[in-house]
């Protein structure tokens, strides 16, 4: 069992509140996602389920139990943290092994265990290798291997792929996903990559300034931010957010938003469109636009363009079939109004 229930936790460094009150329940066997920008207490808080920071006010619950004042080695939690902190004069095997051997498990169980453990992680022919052998992938599972070995309740992860090229990053996300289907172990896994927190999570748990901001399944986090900043923060390319504009403000921006919302749009301060939602068609169609930059990818392309009164600049992720819109050209802009997202002057979705 690995279920972990945080109960009004907070954290604070003297006077400065960093965790200001969380109720969570993580599912056994879940995997479940925290993710935000640096400095939101995400890490504060996978730490203090660890057992690595002390928990300033409310309750910490490991399979039902209290585990506050428990120490880290008898919460029944394993962490794997983003630098690899390999013993260098140590073989793979002894890495993943040292934990049982300060544990007293004898020679012939540690060996099973770490078998066992290679054996998931597809290394076994890298037992008998030293660190500075292996590439920064192979050292990530050595890490993960040092976790599983341990045959813990819940596996903490506070950004491990952070380290890794991008390319890798795609591989060892794969096999995290593998990994977690063949243990069926409760994972908590922290990062600032909104791509890896949809990509890996059953749940994500979205952290802004010391609370959780929204909680949900990928893609009703994508498809219905509760924010603006959940918004924001989710989603490559980034949201288009267009304030509500002025009565004197230009044409193109008072039509870009009579699309979007029609009538009935008073108390709505902002609207958010995805990418994806806002189609490119000939300059005498739609809403004028002016193309600042293309990004070609290939089976898709990044469109960044200006519209005349809207602050910043507009996104636009188009078919390949689009290859030929480049910067200096003008253009007009279809929004698909049936996937916009309204919010009120507290930042927040409106119904």
């Amino acid at each position: 069992m690995g279920q972990v229930s945080l109960k009004g936790l907070r954290k604070s460094y003297g006077a400065v509140d960093v965790i200001r009150g969380i109720d969570l329940d993580i599912r056994d066997g879940e995997f479940m996602v925290f993710v935000g920008p640096s400095g939101c207490g995400k890490s504060t808080t996978l730490r203090m389920i660890a057992g690595l920071e002390t928990i300033t006010a409310g309750d910490l619950l490991i399979d039902g139990e209290r585990a506050n004042d428990l120490h880290p080695a008898d919460r029944g939690a394993a962490m794997v943290f983003q630098s690899y902190a390999l013993y260098p004069h140590m073989t793979v095997a002894e890495n993943m092994g040292f934990a049982l051997k300060m544990a007293g498990v004898d020679k012939a169980q540690r060996e099973k265990q770490v078998s066992h453990a290679a054996e998931i992680l597809r290394m076994t022919d890298l037992l008998g290798r030293f660190p500075k052998e292996l590439s920064g992938g192979q050292r990530q599972r050595v890490a993960i291997g040092r976790a599983i070995v341990r045959k813990p309740k819940v596996f903490l992860f506070d950004e491990p792929l952070s380290n890794l090229d991008a390319a890798l990053r795609v591989d060892m996300r794969v096999e995290l996903s593998r990994l977690h289907a063949e243990l069926g172990t409760t994972m908590i896994y922290v990062t600032h990559d909104q791509v890896e927190a949809m990509t890996l999570g059953d749940r994500i748990a979205v952290f802004n300034k010391g609370v959780i901001e929204q909680l949900g399944v990928p893609l009703e986090l994508y498809n219905r931010p509760a924010t603006e900043f959940v918004a924001a923060f989710i989603g490559a390319p980034r949201i288009n957010l267009i304030d509500k504009p002025a009565a004197q403000a230009p044409m193109a921006h008072q039509k870009l938003w009579t699309q979007l919302l029609g009538a009935g749009s008073d108390k709505v301060k902002r609207v958010g469109l995805r990418p994806e939602h806002l189609q490119i068609a000939a300059s005498d169609q739609g809403v004028p636009a002016d193309v600042v930059l293309a990004e070609h990818l290939g089976d898709s392309s990044i469109i960044h363009l200006r519209v005349d009164g809207i602050s910043g600049l507009l996104n636009a992720k188009v078919g390949a079939g689009h290859a030929d819109c480049n910067a200096g050209q003008t253009v007009g802009l279809q929004p698909n109004a049936a996937w916009s997202l309204a919010f009120g002057d507290d930042g927040r979705l409106m119904a």
